[in-house]
């Protein structure tokens, strides 16, 4: 298994997906109705792919992931291009911090951040900063999980693909717990490969810390889980040959 997905909740996915293949310089995957998928590649190679599925109503539950773009020397030349696409400026009580909060074409919030050693080799994702309630249980987790490895970062923990490539995992102490019945804008999905056993990876997810939810969602093809902090992500069956 691996991490393939972020999974974005989104009222127009073509329109959210669109801006975001622009920001970033994705390539489009998929484009069905309700769902756009557009995949990063670093060096060449595919790195993580981005889902805009549609949702019916604006998904107001607080952002527990977000992106956080690299911005380096050129962190205003970057911010000014994102507001050229229609980004806006958000005040999210980040105080003076030394990067630049923007809300996306619907109004998710993200940073374009400075630079940081930290980022090299990252792409134009530098990282993907996710709340926790205990950053070094869900870094094991996460790290089980994906098959992503420890790395050096900023934040309690942060974890990388094993490539040293690619966007940085960071577990990062949660302002507040998750809240009940909220349902995250912005998720991770884990892919199954050929030969693993979802029912024993799924036992293994509950035994350490997690749970899958049973939704009223109607039939999926992927299983629906939390990770111990109830943080949502999604668990993919294999690829089809």
């Amino acid at each position: 298994m691996f991490l393939e997905n972020l999974g974005i909740d989104a009222t127009d996915p073509v329109r959210l997906g669109r801006f975001w293949e622009e920001a970033l310089g994705t390539t489009t995957v998929t484009v069905e109705d309700g769902v756009l998928e557009t995949r990063l590649l670093i060096d060449g190679e595919s790195s993580l792919d981005l889902c805009f599925v549609r949702v019916p109503t604006p998904n107001d539950s607080p952002q527990r992931l977000h992106l956080d773009l690299r911005g380096g020397e050129q962190q205003q030349e970057v911010a000014d291009r994102l507001r050229s696409l229609g980004a806006v400026d958000l005040d999210i009580g980040q105080g003076e911090v030394p990067w630049i909060v923007l809300g996306d074409v619907e109004g998710n919030a993200f940073c374009v951040m400075e630079r940081r050693p930290a980022y090299t080799g990252t792409g134009p994702i530098a990282a993907l900063p996710l709340d926790s309630s205990d950053p070094s249980r869900d870094a094991d987790f996460w790290a089980w999980l994906s098959g992503w490895n420890p790395a050096p970062g900023v934040a309690p923990r942060t974890l990388r693909h094993p490539s040293g490539r690619g966007p940085l995992l960071e577990l990062c102490e949660e302002p507040a717990p998750k809240r009940p019945g909220a349902k995250n804008p912005i998720h991770l999905d884990i892919r199954l490969e050929d030969g693993d056993d979802a029912r024993a990876i799924v036992s293994e997810i509950v035994a350490r810390g997690g749970r899958e939810l049973h939704h009223d969602w109607g039939e999926l093809p992927w299983r629906v889980l939390q990770d111990p902090s109830g943080n949502e992500f999604c668990l993919l069956p294999a690829a089809a040959p």
